[in-house]
């Protein structure tokens, strides 16, 4: 069997996947200081991390070696984040930094961190930030009285803006003190009340030192504060929460003063060019004004003033004898309309109708008087036929022809059976009524005694 052998190479391609590919050296956090540093400005940055035992080679590409906020030293600790890789060229393996901080302040750096990321989420850094006055009278400083930030100060502020009044309120700037002394002097600006700008200032130094501007309390009272707040602490390239939470920050104590005051000089220089451009402004508006006035008094409305209403009174005559044409022609119209509707009015007239309802009314009185003759003349013959019929019928007719009728205790008697011997009848006759006894009856042709 013929072993086969692989180039340099393929090895090292083959290593170069199993460092990529491992999960664990994707990411690695890394400590260790610093050997065979050498800057190299604007460029990859080249060097080793190193402990009592062993070493390992380190490379830095230039964007991320930009983000530092402090300058690597030989023989410096450090705290490193990056993945291991293996460099095909040389077979050696190292590390791909892509962060780094010194040794000691990265619980500081993570503290920090968490305190821009909480008042972040409460919107002290994106809330409104408060206008600079244009021309203050009276600036606070916090800041310490030593020292040459607050010399910046003053001599930028006097140089370009003297009239404007700086007062400073001597501030502890770094230790353990320093948060509550800038708090209370923030404080004090605020109950005096009468500062237009306040500039709270320090040196650079490193993380340890600007720490005070990074504490909640510092950045609460910065944010509460009604008067407006230039924040110029450390370098330019040092960011404190102090700077996020102002209301502007500059990147050194003598910009915080030129973002503070402006120029007395240019502002005197704008006044008085303006104070020429309105000098010109009103020559040439008068001068105008002048040429107009000459030109009105020229005017026929001056010389000739009747020529000025004569249009107006021509019109006036061709308008009245328009409306006296058009007076006209409405009346005729608005005649003829009031006699159609007059005459409409005499057919639906109220007059007519009542007179045509009254000779209706008489003639149906006439009617209704003849109907009631008729009935009436109707009910008299049917009442007459009615009384004779009655008549041929009536008993007191029938008792005429000597008929009559017995009653007894005022009840008629129908029958013999009815009677009882002495009983005492009544007999009524046509003109009268007899008062009898009964001595007998006869039923059937029978006498009956009793």
């Amino acid at each position: 069997m013929v072993q086969e052998y692989l180039t340099v190479t393929a090895l090292t391609k083959y290593l170069k996947r199993k460092f990529e590919a491992d999960p664990y050296l994707g990411r690695i956090y890394l400590t260790g200081e610093i050997s065979n540093f050498r800057m190299r400005a604007n460029a990859h940055q080249y060097f080793s991390l190193k402990d009592s035992k062993a070493k390992i080679s380190a490379i830095m590409f230039k964007s991320a070696f930009q983000q530092l906020k402090f300058e690597p030293k030989e023989g410096m600790k450090v705290l490193v984040i990056g993945r291991i890789s293996l460099y095909e060229a040389s077979g050696q393996y190292q590390i791909y930094i892509e962060h780094m901080e010194p040794d000691g302040v990265g619980a500081l750096y993570q503290a920090l961190e968490e305190m821009k990321e909480k008042l972040k989420k409460e919107g002290l850094f994106q809330a409104p930030k408060k206008m600079l006055p244009a021309f203050p009278k009276k600036i606070a400083v916090i800041t310490s009285p030593s020292g040459a930030v607050i010399r910046d100060i003053m001599t930028t502020a006097k140089r370009r803006y003297p009239i404007a009044q700086l007062v400073l309120f001597p501030t502890l700037v770094q230790g353990n003190q320093a948060a509550a002394d800038i708090v209370k002097n923030i404080e004090r600006v605020e109950q005096l009340g009468d500062f237009d700008t306040m500039i709270i200032a320090r040196g650079g130094g490193s993380i340890e030192d600007l720490w005070p501007f990074n504490e909640e309390k510092v950045a609460r009272a910065i944010f509460g504060a009604r008067t407006p707040v230039i924040s110029s602490v450390g370098h330019e390239t040092d960011t404190t929460i102090a700077d996020l939470v102002a209301d502007i920050r500059a990147a050194t104590p003598t910009a915080a003063a030129e973002l503070a005051v402006p120029v007395l000089s240019e502002e005197l220089l704008k006044i008085k060019e303006k104070e020429n451009r309105l000098v010109r402004s009103f020559g040439m508006l008068i001068r105008q004004n002048k040429l107009r006035y000459a030109s009105q008094m020229d005017s026929y409305i001056f010389k000739q003033p009747q020529r000025l209403y004569e249009g107006f009174s021509m019109k006036l005559d061709l308008l009245n004898r328009q409306f006296e044409t058009t007076s006209k022609q409405l009346l005729q119209v608005k005649q003829k309309q009031y006699q159609a509707i007059q005459h409409a009015f005499e057919l639906v007239a109220p007059y007519n109708r009542v007179q045509e309802q009254k000779q209706q009314l008489r003639y149906l009185n006439q009617a209704l008087k003849q109907q009631m003759k008729q009935a009436l003349k109707e009910k008299q013959q049917q009442f007459n036929y009615n009384v004779q019929s009655l008549d041929v019928l009536s008993p007191l007719r029938t008792m005429g022809r000597g008929y009559s009728y017995v009653t007894k205790e005022e009840k008629v008697i129908h029958s013999v059976r009815d009677l009882k011997e002495k009983e005492t009848l009544t007999i009524h006759m046509k003109d009268g009524l007899i008062e009898a006894n009964v001595t007998a009856k006869k039923i059937d042709n029978k006498e009956e005694k009793e």
